[in-house]
């Protein structure tokens, strides 16, 4: 029998909004003084994802503003 496949939709502002506020105390920096923290945030969680549950599809969505 064929293995399951499995899509991922995951909410890109939530991840961006998590990353920011985890590192509020303490924000990541980069060599221009721009804040990267919600970047750093993001893909970290994306890779963790792809890593931990090895998706077969994976599809980022990012809400209409408005």
């Amino acid at each position: 029998m064929e293995k399951q496949k499995r899509l991922f939709l995951l909410d890109a502002y939530a991840l961006i909004f998590r990353g920011y506020y985890a590192f509020i105390k303490n924000p990541r920096i980069n060599s221009q003084g721009l804040d990267t923290s919600a970047i750093l945030g993001f893909t970290n969680s994306l890779l963790d994802v792809i890593k931990r549950e090895r998706p077969d599809h994976l599809a980022v969505c990012f809400d209409k503003g408005g």
